[in-house]
C-alpha cells in the first residue's frame, strides 16, 4: 500500500493520524515554556531593579519585546533550511527543543541583562529550528487531497493554545508574585517535558521519512553555504562596528537594524524561491498566490502579537485589576488569547467540516479577508473605553476581554488556515522552507511592531489604536478585491 493510502486509513487520534497526538503534546509543552516566559518578560525588563526587574524604560522594553518575537520567527528560515538540506525534520525539532530549554535555564539565573541577551539567542535559534518543522510534519501526516487537513491543523492549534493558556497563569503568578527567575525556571521545566514526550512518542508514531533531509546538500552546496554564512556574519559585524565607531550603537538602534533585516528577509526569500529551477510552472503560480496572503498575515500578526506588548502595558497600567474579591495578575490576561482559541476551535472545526460537506466552504483567501476585518475591529474597540473615561483612568477588565474575543476570531480565520494553505502551496523542494515563510509573516509583523509600539504613549492611545485598526481593515478591503485572481493563481488548491 502506498504512503497516501496508509495515511488515509489512519484515524487513531480523534479521527486524525496518530502522529498528530505526538506533535499535539510536543507543541503544547513547547508553547507552555515560550508563553510562560513571554508573560513575564516585558514586566521583568521595565520593572525597577528594586522590584526584581532590569529597569529598562517602558518604550525600550516594548521595542525589545517585539523584536524578540520577530527574531523567534525570523530564525524559522534557518530551521526550514537545515531540515530540508541537513538533518531532516525530526532531528531539527529535537535540537531546537534542547536550545530552547537551555535558553530558559539561562534566563532563570539572576545574571541581569547579560543573561537576557544570551537567552534571546538560544531561544530564538531553538524556536526557529522547532516551530516550522513541527508544523510541516503535521502537514506530512495527510495525503494531498485528504479533507481532514484543515481540521487536523485546527486540532493542532488547539494543542498550542492549551499550553499557552496554562502558562501565563502558573508562570505569571510565580514570576510576578514571588520571583521572576523562579517563573523562568518553570518555563524551562515545560520545555523539558516537551523534549521527553517528543523523543519517546515520536519513535512510535512519526514516519521515518522525517529522519532524512528532503533535498540533501551536495558538497559544492555545502561549501557555498559556509561562504555565504561567513560573508553574512562579516557584513553584520561590519555594520555593528560602524555603528559603534560613529557612536550610534544603542539598544534602540540595534533593534532598528534587526527590524530592517526581518522585513527584508521574506522579500529576498520569495525572490529565491520564485527564481529556483527546482520550482515547476504550477508551483511558481501557487507561490505568487501566496504573496498577498503573506502580506495580510503580516498585518494580522502585527496586531495579534501586540497582546504581549501594548495590551500588556494596558493591562498593568490602565486596567482596574482589583475587583474586591479578586486581584487579577496582569499576566493572566495573556491567557485570554489561547482561552478564546480553545472556545472557538470546536465551533470552527464543526463549521468548516459542515460547509465542506455542503461544498460551501469559503476559500482560504476569503477566510483571510474576514480575518483582517475582525483584527482591525479589535483595535477600534479599544478606542471606546479611552474615549469614555480618558487615558488616565483605570477601566474595567471587560474591555480587554472584549478586544481579545474579537481578535481571536481573526486568528481562527487566519492562523490554522494559513498553516494549512502553506503546506498546500509549498513547492516540493521548499516544503519546510515554505513553512518558514509562514512564520516570517509573524516575524515581519513584529519587526514593524518594534518600531510602532514606541508611539503607544500616554495621551496618544486613541490615535494609536485607531490608525492600526484602520490599516488592517484597509488591507482586508484590498484582499477582498483580489480573491478571484488569487484563487486562479492557486491552480486547483483551495
Amino acid at each position: 500500500m502506498d504512503g497516501q493510502g496508509e495515511k488515509s486509513l489512519d484515524h487513531a487520534f480523534f479521527e486524525q493520524p496518530k502522529g498528530l497526538q505526538t506533535l499535539f503534546f510536543t507543541e503544547m509543552w513547547e508553547r507552555f515554556s515560550y508563553y510562560g516566559m513571554r508573560a513575564i518578560l516585558l514586566y521583568y525588563m521595565y520593572f525597577s531593579v528594586a522590584k526584581g526587574g532590569l529597569g529598562f524604560s517602558p518604550t525600550t522594553a516594548a521595542s525589545v519585546m517585539a523584536i524578540y518575537g520577530s527574531l523567534v520567527f525570523l530564525t524559522s528560515v534557518l530551521g526550514g533550511y537545515l531540515s530540508d538540506r541537513v538533518w531532516g525534520s525530526r532531528k531539527t525539532v529535537l535540537y531546537g527543543g534542547i536550545l530552547i530549554m537551555f535558553g530558559h535555564v539561562v534566563l532563570s539565573l539572576p545574571f541581569g541583562a547579560g543573561a537576557l541577551f544570551i537567552s534571546i539567542v538560544l531561544i530564538t535559534v531553538g524556536t526557529g529550528l522547532l516551530k516550522p518543522n513541527v508544523s510541516e510534519m503535521v502537514g506530512a501526516l495527510y495525503g494531498e487531497n485528504d479533507p481532514r487537513r484543515d481540521t487536523g491543523f485546527t486540532i493542532f492549534v488547539f494543542g498550542i493554545n492549551l499550553g499557552s493558556f496554562i502558562a501565563p497563569i502558573l508562570v505569571g503568578t510565580v514570576g510576578m508574585d514571588f520571583n521572576f527567575h523562579a517563573g523562568f525556571s518553570l518555563a524551562a521545566i515545560g520545555m523539558f517535558f516537551a523534549l521527553i514526550y517528543y523523543y519517546f512518542s515520536g519513535k512510535k508514531t512519526l514516519s521515518i521519512d522525517g529522519l532524512y533531509p528532503s533535498d540533501p546538500l551536495e558538497p559544492d552546496d555545502l561549501n557555498r553555504l559556509v561562504l555565504e554564512i561567513i560573508g553574512g556574519l562579516a557584513v553584520f559585524a561590519a555594520i555593528i562596528a560602524g555603528m559603534w565607531y560613529f557612536k550610534v550603537l544603542s539598544i534602540d538602534n540595534f533593534v532598528l537594524l534587526l527590524s530592517i533585516i526581518a522585513i527584508l528577509t521574506p522579500i529576498i526569500y520569495f525572490v529565491v524561491i520564485l527564481r529556483s529551477k527546482k520550482v515547476t510552472k504550477t508551483e511558481h503560480s501557487r507561490v505568487l498566490a501566496y504573496i498577498p496572503l503573506f502580506i495580510a498575515a503580516a498585518v494580522f500578526w502585527a496586531i495579534e502579537e501586540q497582546g504581549s506588548v501594548v495590551l500588556a502595558l494596558f493591562a498593568e497600567n490602565q486596567t482596574n485589576n482589583n475587583l474586591g474579591f479578586l486581584h487579577i495578575n496582569a499576566t493572566w490576561y495573556q491567557s485570554l488569547n489561547p482561552l478564546f482559541i480553545m472556545i472557538y476551535t470546536p465551533l470552527f472545526a464543526f463549521l468548516w467540516t459542515y460547509l465542506a460537506k455542503r461544498k460551501d466552504e469559503p476559500s482560504s483567501p476569503a477566510k483571510f479577508t474576514w480575518g483582517m476585518f475582525f483584527a482591525g475591529l479589535s483595535y477600534l474597540f479599544m478606542i471606546i473605553p479611552i474615549f469614555l473615561f480618558g487615558s488616565s483612568a483605570k477601566v474595567s477588565p471587560l474591555w480587554l476581554i472584549g478586544s481579545w474575543a474579537i481578535v481571536e476570531i481573526a486568528e481562527m480565520l487566519i492562523s490554522p488556515i494559513g498553516l494549512s494553505v502553506t503546506t498546500k502551496l509549498a513547492p516540493k523542494a521548499f516544503e519546510s522552507q515554505m513553512m518558514s515563510m509562514w512564520f516570517l509573516a509573524d516575524a515581519t509583523g513584529q519587526a514593524v511592531n518594534s518600531q510602532i509600539v514606541k508611539f503607544y504613549t500616554p495621551g496618544h492611545e486613541i490615535a494609536y489604536f485607531g490608525i492600526v485598526g484602520l490599516v488592517a481593515i484597509a488591507f482586508g478591503v484590498v484582499l477582498l478585491l483580489m480573491i478571484k485572481p488569487v484563487k486562479k493563481l492557486m491552480d486547483g488548491v483551495n
